[in-house]
């Protein structure tokens, strides 16, 4: 038996589960909300494994009926949706931060808005392994949730661009479609389905090669 298998019977035979004790459990008059469900299913996610991970379980967690759940979430599915969603959200919103800004050069702020996406997922792969496999399996099942999430980023480059080309540092064109282009063109260094050679000795010296190459395609001379 695995060393997860063993830990979930155990939680199972004591009646509460080792993710239970770290959930506050919801009290018979205080109502269940999606952020509490989104909360609990997170801890629940990371302790089992996106696999592994029932509405049950959550449920436990929380100590409350499963059919408590399915009245916010139709099903495991669309409840890893809404988590992934949240997971990308947190992702997107110090972005956006950043697209906003006013400081220094457009150049400057596309280099710390593409610094801070690598650096995010990256992150997420070493210390979020679970919540990482989640989003790599949703990325396959769940097409909306990442459409949006992805033309949110390129909204977000688009909107440094855009900048750019007014203030006369980048060449005039149609910025949804550099930017487009940008985030295409720089997907190996944060897709998910790159994540195996974001550790090679080369990646750094890569990404400055294609840095360079797209800069010099957007910048007046």
């Amino acid at each position: 038996m695995c060393s997860t298998e063993r830990g979930r019977k155990d939680g199972q035979l004591g009646g509460k589960s080792k993710v239970s004790m770290l959930i506050e459990p919801m009290s018979h008059d205080q109502p269940l909300t999606r952020e509490a469900i989104l909360d609990a299913a997170e801890q629940t996610l990371r302790r089992y494994g996106p696999d592994k991970t029932s509405v049950v379980d959550v449920a436990k967690a929380l100590q409350v009926s499963h059919g408590s759940l399915y009245r916010h979430f139709p099903s495991k599915a669309a409840l890893r949706e809404a988590v992934t969603e949240r997971w990308l959200q947190r992702i997107a919103d110090p972005l956006q931060k950043i697209a906003d800004g006013t400081e220094g050069s457009a150049t400057d702020r596309l280099r710390l808005w593409t610094d801070a996406l690598i650096r995010a997922k990256r992150a997420y792969v070493l210390e979020d392994p679970e919540m990482f496999a989640m989003y790599t399996t949703v990325t396959l099942e769940a097409v909306k949730v990442i459409d949006t999430h992805v033309k949110l980023l390129i909204g977000q480059i688009a909107q440094i661009i855009d900048q750019g080309m007014f203030t006369g540092e980048f060449k005039p064109g149609q910025s949804e479609s550099v930017a487009k282009a940008f985030f295409m063109a720089t997907s190996l260094f944060h897709h998910p389905a790159h994540a195996s050679q974001w550790t090679s000795k080369e990646i750094e010296a890569d990404f400055d090669s294609v840095w360079a190459l797209l800069l010099s395609g957007i910048t007046k001379q």
